[in-house]
């Protein structure tokens, strides 16, 4: 989700994902977007600039929030959240207050970032953003699951605490790595998954690399103990499709392995009113 001037509100999406039985509803984030770039758009065609709307990103917690507080069974989630571009243990309140506080209904997505630039005015090491990503996520967990927690790491330390609330899920929110797509090795993206996430949340992939992927990731969780049908599968892509294209695809990556297909809406989609009643009528319909 990608909020301009005339994007409708938060919790009114929430409210009609709700009522046409959608599972999830789930928001980008991109703090900022540097003015003239260094690096291409990662998902456009050589010399495409990055798309206006990518400025108008909402903060997801907070849209997220504001969509908790108006529906009751929909699942709130980031597809995907800029890890290392927050301080961690602030981060984890923040994630852990809103699983708490909308009964366990929170999907953390996470990634490392694309955009080389934004992560250099976010004071991110671009080159390190995955190993900063992974002790992160380790170091929340520790403040989700323990009493009193304590952290020792490179790039984040702390002292035994006490924090709370912590998330209604148990041990924590279910945490995706947002990363890998069509056109890259997924390696990385693959062992991050086994290392520290429950599921991976690709995108713009393929059933037939999708299944070949899941292959690669089961022999990995074999080596490294890790069951391998714990793992939720999302896959994360666009949404003008008909029914029967839909149907044909939901058939396909459930026979690939994926749990959760995600149907992403930039901000020309939201130019259309009837948006959401579209992909309810192709996916759910």
């Amino acid at each position: 989700m990608q909020l301009t001037d005339t994007t409708p509100h938060p919790m009114d999406i929430a409210r009609e994902c709700e009522e046409w039985g959608f599972e999830s509803m789930l928001v980008n984030e991109h703090m900022v977007v540097p003015l003239k770039p260094k690096v291409r758009y990662y998902f456009g065609r050589p010399g495409e600039p990055i798309p206006e709307y990518y400025a108008h990103f909402p903060e997801p917690f907070i849209a997220l929030a504001m969509a908790a507080a108006v529906t009751k069974n929909l699942r709130l989630g980031t597809c995907v959240s800029l890890v290392p571009e927050h301080e961690p243990i602030a981060f984890a309140k923040e994630i852990a207050t809103l699983d708490f506080l909308s009964g366990g209904r929170f999907i953390f997505g996470v990634g490392g970032g694309w955009l080389r630039d934004e992560s250099e005015v976010m004071g991110v090491d671009f080159r390190r953003r995955w190993e900063i990503t992974l002790e992160y996520v380790r170091a929340m967990k520790e403040l989700w699951t323990k009493r009193e927690a304590s952290f020792q790491g490179e790039f984040v330390s702390f002292p035994p605490v006490r924090c709370y609330p912590k998330p209604a899920q148990k041990p924590h929110p279910p945490i995706h790595i947002g990363a890998g797509d069509r056109n890259g090795s997924c390696e990385r993206a693959l062992r991050n998954t086994v290392a520290v996430a429950d599921g991976w949340m690709p995108t713009l992939m393929s059933p037939q690399r999708m299944e070949k992927e899941l292959t690669t990731l089961r022999r990995m969780c074999e080596e490294a103990g890790r069951a391998f049908n714990s793992l939720e599968i999302s896959i994360a892509l666009g949404w003008q499709y008909t029914k029967s294209q839909a149907r044909a695809m939901i058939r396909d990556y459930d026979a690939a392995g994926v749990h959760r297909i995600i149907p992403t809406i930039g901000a020309t989609g939201f130019d259309d009113p009837n948006v959401i009643e579209k992909i309810a009528d192709a996916f759910l319909g």
